[in-house]
């Protein structure tokens, strides 16, 4: 088994109104949400600088799946996103399934007393701490990094 590789990692939960973002500690015990993006052209923008501001070492994007592992709707979408970020950065991008991470925020932001409609504003933050910190636990669990890579788009001939 290899060892935990330290650093800061980002987990980006993509929505196609909002993107949340969360990020790790250096050591890799804690996820904590950052900040919720607006959906937009300069969302990208917006997650690198703030990958940047925290020198995070890696970028780990949701990957939506259903409950059987097949795409979804949002696959595409999250793997779009994902490739944009891997085209405008030298960061590493992974892509890491996210099964149940909306349901689990929404769940959570519940059961902690906030409506629906006032958690709208952090459940993606929520959820991008649950991809991210379910990914730490599987490289602390097989020494192996969490999701696949994704690779920048290729620049038209």
């Amino acid at each position: 088994m290899s060892e935990f590789r330290r650093g800061v990692r980002l987990g980006v939960d993509v929505g196609k109104v909002r993107v949340g973002v969360a990020r790790s500690d250096p050591d890799g015990l804690l996820a904590v949400p950052v900040e919720t993006v607006p959906r937009s052209d300069a969302s990208v923008t917006r997650i690198l600088a703030i990958a940047e501001e925290y020198s995070a070492m890696e970028l780990l994007v949701g990957l939506p799946l259903n409950m059987r592992g097949e795409d979804t709707v949002s696959t595409g979408d999250a793997r779009g996103f994902a490739q944009a970020l891997a085209t405008a950065s030298d960061l590493p991008v992974r892509m890491v399934d996210e099964r149940l991470s909306t349901v689990s925020a929404n769940a959570a932001l519940r059961d902690s007393g906030r409506s629906q409609r006032s958690s709208r504003s952090i459940v993606d933050q929520v959820a991008a701490v649950i991809l991210l910190q379910q990914a730490l636990d599987v490289e602390k669990r097989t020494g192996n990094a969490a999701g696949l890579s994704v690779s920048p788009a290729e620049e038209p001939a």
